[in-house]
């Protein structure tokens, strides 16, 4: 195995190169904030909390009773229905962590900002390879020694 070569750094790629990269099939990136769910059916109010436990922001979840809680959901679980499948939530406001069945959510907004939308591993890559070159070091896909 051999390490990387100086041309295949990041800032030596042209855009032709970088649209060539493998990229994984299936992962549709794309922003939820600011995205209102339908939440007509029981098969839609499961997929949008999937999406909003995956989601790296707040949401705001309105309950049948008219209530708000706006926070990041840290937890659910997936019941048989809707009455035994829960969400957990951190709110925006309060450290006390508040437990919304399913079948109490009339609504649910991703109202904060997802912290990381628009990273991508290109942009990790390149910032990896910009700190090494600060500081001096070079980079090596060899194993280490298990001799010391």
């Amino acid at each position: 195995m051999t390490g990387p070569r100086h041309a295949d750094r990041p800032e030596h790629a042209t855009d032709a190169h970088v649209d060539q990269l493998e990229v994984a099939p299936g992962a549709e990136h794309h922003t939820l904030q600011g995205w209102i769910p339908e939440l007509a059916r029981e098969d839609e109010l499961r997929e949008a909390l999937e999406k909003a436990f995956d989601y790296r922001g707040d949401v705001t979840v309105t309950r049948k009773d008219g209530t708000k809680v706006e926070g990041y959901i840290f937890d659910r679980v997936a019941g048989a229905t809707l009455a035994t499948s829960f969400a957990r939530i951190l709110p925006k406001d309060s450290n006390q962590r508040v437990k919304i069945s399913y079948g109490e959510i009339a609504a649910l907004a991703f109202t904060g900002r997802d912290t990381a939308a628009g990273k991508s591993w290109e942009a990790w890559v390149r910032k990896y390879w910009d700190k090494k070159e600060k500081s001096g070091e070079t980079l090596s896909l060899q194993p280490e020694s298990l001799d010391e």
